[in-house]
Order: C-alpha cells, then structure tokens, then sequence
C-alpha cells in the first residue's frame, strides 16, 4: 500500500499513513489540536489550514466545498474529515 507524510505543525510530529486516511484519523491518534464534532463535513468543526502540499490532498466533495464558503474558508483551508491524504502534507489547526 502506498504511503505519505502527514506533518501536524501544531505538535511537530509527522507519520507515515496509507494513502487515502482521512486526516481526521490521524489527528485524533496523534493529539493535534485539530478538534472535530460530527466527522461528516456538516459542522465545520475540524477547519485546518494546509500549510504544504495542498494539492496532495484529494479534491473537496460538495458536501465540504459548502461547509467551507459557509464559513469564509481560505483557499488553503478543508475540513479534516473530510481530506484524505494523497502524498505529504503539513497541516495544523485554523
């Protein structure tokens, strides 16, 4: 299976997952301060900012490209629950 680097600046810790791990998954096991509430792209809960590799993150569905202009996300925030990872990226709470 293919992996990745997930850096959480927040907590300067980087793993290795398999590609196509939501971030939300490793957040929760690793400590970051990336909180969530419902864990389906409705709450908006789990905004974070992608500090590198934006474009190694799959694409934002609709259920999240709304949730994130409802609350005046920037280009370079999505939703941890709803990123899955498809090469290295460095992430850290909105």
């Amino acid at each position: 299976m293919a992996k990745a680097k997930l850096t959480f600046k927040d907590i300067d810790v980087t793993v290795n997952v398999p590609v196509g791990v939501r971030v939300i998954e490793i957040s929760d096991k690793v400590g970051s301060g990336i909180i969530y509430g419902c864990r389906e792209g409705d709450c908006g809960t789990c905004l974070m900012k992608v500090e590198e590799g934006h474009n190694n993150l799959s694409q934002p569905s609709v259920v999240e490209d709304k949730v994130l202009r409802e609350n005046a996300a920037g280009r370079h925030n999505r939703l941890a629950c709803q990123a899955q990872v498809l090469g290295d990226v460095t992430v850290s709470p909105a």
